[in-house]
Order: structure tokens, then C-alpha cells, then sequence
């Protein structure tokens, strides 16, 4: 019974549980960078930084309240 599986049984086995680790691995570890803000999970970070230089550009005197309200409203949409 054991005989047959001495040549390529086990290796089929073994890549498959490697891959099988390797995947379950990488998404935690893809789930953790997210959750923490170190990756790229979706377009939350640019609209923060979107809004970030709206505020910077209002602080600086650089464009009008109305027009930095304006701006804000066209980022929420």
C-alpha cells in the first residue's frame, strides 16, 4: 500500500500543502499591512490626501473660503 506512494505521492502532497501555507501566509499578512495602513486597500488613502491639500492650500490663503467649501463638497461626492 505504501509502495506506491514512494515516488511521486508525496510531493504532490507536499507542494500542495506548501502552496496551501504560502497563500493562507500572504493574506494574512496582506490583511494586516491593510488594516494598519501600510498598503495600497483602496482609494481611501488619496481622497485623505485629496482633502489634505485642500486644507493646506485654504491655509495658506491660497483660495477662498466659498471656494474651498465648494472643493470640499465636489471631494464627498
Amino acid at each position: 500500500m505504501w509502495g506506491h506512494m514512494g515516488e511521486y505521492g508525496w510531493g504532490c502532497m507536499g507542494f500542495g500543502m506548501l502552496l496551501f501555507w504560502g497563500l493562507l501566509i500572504a493574506g494574512i499578512v496582506m490583511l494586516l499591512r491593510c488594516s494598519r495602513g501600510y498598503g495600497h486597500c483602496g482609494k481611501r488613502e488619496r481622497e485623505n490626501s485629496a482633502l489634505d491639500m485642500l486644507k493646506e492650500r485654504y491655509a495658506r490663503g491660497k483660495i477662498e473660503r466659498e471656494e474651498f467649501e465648494q472643493k470640499k463638497r465636489d471631494l464627498a461626492e
